[in-house]
């Protein structure tokens, strides 16, 4: 008896499929410590509201403590900005200057650009 056509067609089929696969060609993993622009923007608005979390809990915690409402946590709430910035500041300046785990986010600087203040590029 001659071979079933369905048998055939599924022979065929997983030749096809084996073929696909063997000529796909699979994307890139993308890795952990790839920062992107996002990423880096997420940061610094997280380390800008931790300082101003971290300050209104030591400001009301004082104030709860020494039964003087607002004045504490009015006073750490505004370090606590002081000290989201500055850290914001310091995220940006590493991105600046190439260094840390925010340097892996910069692009290369294109060659035909040149700072024309820069007097050893001339």
């Amino acid at each position: 008896m001659a071979e079933d056509p369905f048998d055939e067609r599924l022979k065929r089929l997983e030749e096809r499929i084996a073929a696909a696969k063997a000529t796909r060609e699979e994307p890139a993993p993308r890795g952990h410590g790839e920062y992107t622009q996002g990423s880096l923007a997420w940061r610094m608005v997280t380390e800008l509201v931790a300082g101003m979390a971290l300050g209104l809990g030591i400001g009301y915690a004082i104030d709860w403590a020494a039964g003087t409402m607002p004045i504490f946590l009015v006073v750490f709430a505004l370090l606590g900005f002081a000290a989201g910035v500055r850290t914001m500041m310091r995220t940006a300046q590493e991105v600046r200057e190439g260094r840390g785990e925010a340097a892996l986010s910069r692009r290369p600087a294109n060659d035909n650009m040149r700072d024309p203040g820069d007097p050893d590029e001339e």
